[in-house]
């Protein structure tokens, strides 16, 4: 009681900071009247003389008002925008490495234009991060004008640009994309064979659009990049057929922790099943040598009971895709890891794409933990600030709207069944629309959607469905969802990143009636015409009381369930909100209580009857607070895990960047023979033990197999001097000298190259096996919980041993490689085509996936030079005639002709 009286007095901590802002933003203001009376040119000027004053000493915080007061100058005469304060107050908060929640509509593009501008004056470069690509072209040419007018460069990172392309956008001032472009990046810049061939450069700033999205709900499932392995389509076909013989007494299912098992006469059936179909090797099904099958079992079925068609995934093209947990978008060439996707593939009877292998990753909290300065933006942070300050160590500050809100919240309405509710927002929804309002409508799935659509048309109302069946109708959709009347119907309204306009968007509008219109003073009466019936709508909207946002559930965020509020309202608009709810929903038939009460209402409350109820309003909550502390544990049980992993991680990588960067390498490799001739020798002579003891024929076996020589041991054990250290001394004599003579055959550059080259392919071979099997133990590591051990540090001590293991393995193969490799100098034959790679992001724990494919058909062309290639002919040995090119060109290399695409896309395409 106590503190909400001290608040109600001296206003709450975050008021407090926002209010200790003002003194700042009076001092950008004070700076308008001088930078408006300056040229075009003088304005623009004034980076190079930020850039001046911090060379001679100054600090960002000491050019802040004067830059942001620019900034806002700037985009007046370019945009026609003009910052209000309180986003000067979110521009201050981004600069400061904090979260601004800005609600829906306050302009928090034009915001980050603020903090971006001013870091990016010391020329080290800000990312700017969208949640897709759309947003990113669209920031990056919209909000560009306002940097190129200063005179500073914008590069936007989308699918499909060359290496070059990529370098040059990573290099400019400031660079838009989305945050799996640039985590893919970077995991793909370590898979390179030498430092010019990399596109990214040292990070500095992030600013991270819709921060929540990308920190939390995408930060459950780690980037991966990974390669095909061998076709097991038969084996998943056999199982698939085995689980679809099942019964449901046959499994028990945890819908909470989407997890699925066999009973014990399940488990007989399985195995009877198996057995006839020849996949059972033995009587028992967890037998050893049953592995595979097991676990491919498992995930049969878990695609065929829990997995369901039009709510987690549709099938279109004959290709399963994925369905977004938290936008309902469509996500093309993304896939389920472990062999779920292939699983459901079977399921629906399409082609079944082969696995792959993981060849790098990274979780999103590592990556972005990565830049000295991280800052985000979002209309909805406050319910996870804990999270943000423990993971990331940024807090979150409540911006205020520019104009008090004048949307009116309603409370919920609780009906008895899912039908019930449904025939009640149908007759809603038709009351609104009859009086002019338009009607926003949010579900949490395809299903739902189209039921809903069903009982509409039965009510006679107009509408539209917006889901992944209808993905590039979206923006269409979205933008004119504020017009008299319209009724939209959207699957996870949060993220769609088009405002919401009331009376229509004008721009929307131009573009679908006017676009074979030619340019003419007919075209200009035709948009006056349309801006005018947009005034007039609006009008009547608004006089209709505004946007009416209803949610037919709830979601387990209550993020999503506050972004779909934040849809009405915008600007000082008046809205309306309310959420129907029904005791099937998912949200209280999981996670809800089953108490004695609720089993009383679902006898007692006759049908078609509305309940209005303080005590489930409380489950609710208490229901989505229970989801959002377990999706929070699963978050940092990710983070827990991979930092191990992230340790091992940044010690490859910066080997291999070492190694990338020095001069020569000899020392390196001179110094992993030594090692291995120690060990070769200290294992057959043991310290302290007679010449007679020691297993010379061993010692000779494993000498010929690392380092290509036999030495002489019976003729040396005569001397009366003997000792292992001689030994050791003369095995690696013979060991340089043959290596010597190798490298005496080659040109010191070329041998130096070859050297490079065998390291950086050790290295990543035996990480690539490296990460496979951290895998297998990260899925098995839980076992040991029933052993009285703790799961992540016993995989920590696991993961510390294998690593040891790793680095004792490449020193060996790459002493053995060096001493058996034969060299001879002649032109390269044409080399086959490198592997695709596939792009995954998925969870480690639960199989969920959440990426979006970069090259949007599952496949990602990693650039990584031929190791040991010798130059190319160029310029004119090789000829200006493209179809001269063929077989003189590597498949792989930059195409001669200039576009800066590798040949074998270019004038090598077949």
């Amino acid at each position: 009681m106590l503190g909400g009286l001290a608040k109600t007095l001296f206003g709450s901590s975050n008021d407090r900071y926002v209010k200790s802002l003002g003194s700042i933003v009076n001092k950008i203001a004070a700076f308008e009247p001088s930078l408006s009376a300056m040229s075009d040119e003088e304005l623009s000027q004034q980076t190079a003389r930020f850039r001046e004053r911090l060379a001679a000493g100054e600090t960002l915080d000491d050019l802040l008002p004067e830059a942001f007061a620019t900034v806002r100058e700037a985009a007046k005469r370019t945009m026609g925008m003009r910052h209000f304060d309180v986003q000067m107050i979110g521009g201050i908060v981004l600069h400061r490495g904090e979260i601004a929640e800005m609600r829906t509509g306050e302009g928090k593009t034009l915001v980050a234009t603020l903090a971006t501008y001013l870091n990016a004056l010391p020329g080290t470069g800000v990312h700017v991060i969208t949640v897709n690509d759309y947003l990113a072209a669209r920031d990056a040419e919209w909000m560009g004008q306002v940097y190129r007018f200063l005179g500073l460069t914008v590069g936007v990172i989308i699918p499909n640009l060359s290496d070059d392309q990529r370098r040059a956008a990573y290099h400019s001032d400031i660079t838009y994309g989305t945050n799996n472009e640039f985590g893919f990046d970077y995991l793909r810049d370590n898979m390179k064979y030498d430092r010019g061939s990399m596109v990214q450069r040292a990070f500095n700033m992030a600013i991270v659009d819709e921060v929540d999205s990308v920190l939390i709900d995408e930060a459950r499932t780690p980037l991966i990049i990974s390669g095909p392995t061998d076709d097991k389509s038969d084996l998943y076909k056999l199982v698939d057929a085995v689980v679809k013989q099942l019964a449901p007494e046959d499994y028990e299912k945890d819908e909470k922790q989407k997890s699925i098992i066999l009973t014990e006469d399940g488990t007989e059936k399985v195995e009877r099943m198996l057995e006839t179909a020849g996949l059972l090797e033995g009587a028992n099904l967890y037998d050893f040598e049953n592995t595979q099958v097991v676990h491919h079992t498992n995930q049969a079925l878990r695609a065929n009971m829990m997995f369901k068609r039009d709510v987690d995934y549709l099938v279109k093209d004959g290709k399963v895709i994925i369905i977004d947990e938290f936008t309902g978008r469509m996500m093309d060439g993304r896939r389920w890891s472990d062999g779920l996707h292939q699983a459901v593939e079977a399921k629906e009877g399409v082609e079944i794409e082969p696995e792959n292998q993981t060849m790098a990753s990274i979780t999103f909290q590592n990556y972005f933990r990565m830049y000295p300065k991280l800052s985000g933006m979002t209309g909805t942070a406050a319910t996870e600030a804990a999270e943000f300050f423990e993971i990331y160590k940024m807090n979150v500050v409540t911006i205020p709207t520019n104009v008090d809100v004048k949307r009116v919240d309603e409370e919920d309405e609780f009906y008895k069944n899912t039908q019930d509710k449904f025939a009640a927002i149908a007759k809603k929804i038709g009351v609104h629309a009859e009086r002019g309002q338009p009607v926003l409508v949010g579900t949490v799935s395809i299903e739902k959607s189209e039921l809903l659509s069903e009982f509409l048309t039965q009510e006679g109302v107009d509408h539209k469905v917006l889901n992944a069946r209808f993905h590039e109708m979206e923006a269409h959709i979205v933008a004119q969802a504020g017009r008299k009347s319209a009724v939209t119907i959207a699957t996870n309204m949060a993220g769609r990143g088009t405002d919401i306009q009331l009376g229509g968007n004008l721009e929307f509008r131009i573009n679908d009636e006017l676009a074979e219109m030619p340019e003419g003073p007919e075209r200009e009466a035709a948009i006056e015409r349309i801006r005018l019936e947009i005034a007039a709508e609006k009008q009547a909207v608004l006089d209709a009381g505004g946007l009416f946002v209803l949610g037919t559930e709830r979601h387990e965020s209550r993020r999503i369930d506050n972004q779909l509020r934040g849809r009405s309202g915008r600007q000082g608009d008046p809205g309306l909100s309310r959420f129907y709810l029904s005791l099937d929903d998912d949200l209280l038939r999981i996670f809800g209580p089953d108490t004695l009460f609720a089993k009383m209402m679902r006898s007692n409350i006759p049908d078609g009857e509305a309940i209005g109820s303080p005590w489930l309003s409380k489950a609710i909550e208490t229901a989505q607070r229970k989801v959002e502390a377990r999706n929070y544990d699963i978050r940092k049980q990710v983070v827990e895990y991979d930092d191990v992993m992230n340790d091992q991680r940044k010690v490859i990588y910066e080997q291999r960047s070492d190694i990338m960067d020095a001069d020569t390498v000899g020392d390196v490799v001179e110094d992993m023979r030594t090692e291995t001739v120690n060990a070769v020798v200290g294992e057959a002579c043991p310290p302290g033990s007679y010449p007679e003891q020691w297993d010379v024929e061993g010692m000779k076996v494993r000498a010929g197999e690392l380092l290509n020589v036999v030495p002489p041991v019976e003729e040396w054990l005569s001397e009366d001097a003997i000792d292992p250290e001689i030994v050791e001394e003369r095995v690696k004599a013979a060991a340089d000298t043959l290596v010597a003579e190798k490298a005496a055959s080659l040109d010191p550059e070329t041998w130096i190259q070859v050297e490079k080259s065998i390291l950086l392919q050790n290295l990543d071979h035996h990480w690539k096996e490296h990460l496979a099997t951290l895998d297998a133990l990260r899925q098995v590591v839980h076992l040991r919980a029933y052993a009285q051990k703790t799961p992540i540090n016993e995989y920590k001590q696991e993961a510390f041993s294998l690593f040891q293991r790793m680095l004792d393995q490449i020193r060996e193969d790459v002493t053995k490689t060096i001493a058996y490799a034969e060299f001879q100098i002649q032109p390269p034959p044409t080399l086959p085509d490198l592997p695709d790679f596939i792009t995954t992001h998925f969870d480690p724990f639960s199989g969920e996936d959440d990426t979006f494919d970069l090259d949007g058909g599952g496949l990602i062309t990693t650039t990584m030079q031929p190791p040991l290639s010798i130059p190319r002919p160029e310029g004119d040995e090789i000829g200006q005639d493209p179809a001269s090119w063929e077989g003189k060109v590597s498949r792989n290399a930059v195409c001669p002709c200039g576009s800066g695409r590798k040949y074998k896309h270019c004038h090598g395409a077949v």
